[in-house]
């Protein structure tokens, strides 16, 4: 049974700033026995310090279900645009290079 036909059909709401979205980075997780919250983080050239733009706090139960979801979301891209590229070398700090001038 795929994954879709076990939701029932939800009537969702999205308002318009959250459908604009937030561009993240970079992700934290940290855990406590109760919860997972989940940190999207923006790090941009020219910014001293990288910020928080989204928390999302989860059940333990919704957070297993997310991990889930989206190992499925990225096998499926994977299937249609090829595999995702992992870069090799260490990951943060992110290197934008030369700070610019104005």
């Amino acid at each position: 049974m795929d994954a879709h036909e076990a939701q029932p059909n939800l009537n969702i709401e999205i308002k318009e700033d959250v459908a604009d979205g937030i561009y993240s980075n970079l992700a934290v997780i940290n855990h406590s026995a109760m919860e997972f919250v989940v940190d999207f983080i923006q790090m941009m050239p020219g910014l001293p310090k990288p910020r928080v733009r989204s928390r999302i706090i989860l059940s333990p139960m919704h957070a297993k279900r997310f991990a889930q979801a989206m190992a499925e979301n990225v096998r499926r891209y994977e299937e249609t645009h090829g595999e995702i590229d992992e870069p090799t070398g260490p990951q943060i700090p992110l290197n934008f290079g030369p700070a610019g001038q104005a």
